[in-house]
């Protein structure tokens, strides 16, 4: 009988996540990893198994986390459609914020591996799982962008599935831009200028 788990598996999922969505798959250690989740690569690979599974139950998990902060702003009944979309642009640029504070970008899981085709190959598991991620986020996009055409604060003449693709594709560029240096407040004026045909 193995011994018990002596970390927090979520904590260490964050912080694994963390290098991941910076780094990518291929350009993050197991050293890396280890050292960001404060534990030892035994115990690591005891509870995971491979870089790989590490990397789908990171995967997972991250995008819940991420999910459940979007949907709680996608859904804010208190706010108009175009009020919630600007909320998502401030709530990605308060995570690229805190990570310049500590030298890095706030990068993103789902950008980076979608950036890399070789992992959905690699694994069956993190194609579903980011194919399911893009229905998921798109739905709640649209329905906030209904929701705004039913407010009037977005245009009526606006596809919301089309509204959807362009706020990830503007979202997915913030993320990219932010590697590069860019400071945060550039960031969102550069995300609501993409965004103004919803937002106007």
């Amino acid at each position: 009988m193995g011994r018990p788990r002596t970390f927090d598996e979520s904590a260490v999922l964050d912080a694994v996540a963390g290098e991941f969505r910076v780094y990518g798959f291929a350009h993050t250690s197991t050293g890396q990893l280890c050292e960001a989740a404060g534990v030892r690569r035994s115990s690591l690979y005891n509870a995971f198994t491979s870089k790989d599974e590490l990397f789908v139950r990171a995967l997972e998990h991250y995008i819940d986390t991420i999910r459940g902060r979007q949907t709680a702003v996608l859904t804010e009944g208190g706010l108009r459609g175009a009020d919630r979309l600007r909320a998502l642009v401030d709530l990605v640029i308060a995570e690229e914020r805190a990570a310049a504070c500590q030298g890095h970008a706030a990068g993103c899981m789902v950008v980076q591996s979608f950036m890399n085709p070789d992992l959905r190959e690699r694994d069956e598991r993190i194609a579903r799982i980011l194919d399911r991620d893009l229905r998921e986020r798109s739905s709640l996009l649209a329905e906030a962008i209904r929701s705004g055409q039913v407010d009037g604060s977005v245009p009526e003449d606006i596809d919301p599935d089309d509204g959807a693709l362009l706020v990830s594709t503007v979202i997915s560029g913030i993320r990219v831009t932010a590697q590069a240096g860019v400071d945060a407040e550039t960031l969102r004026r550069i995300a609501l200028a993409g965004l103004r045909a919803l937002l106007s």
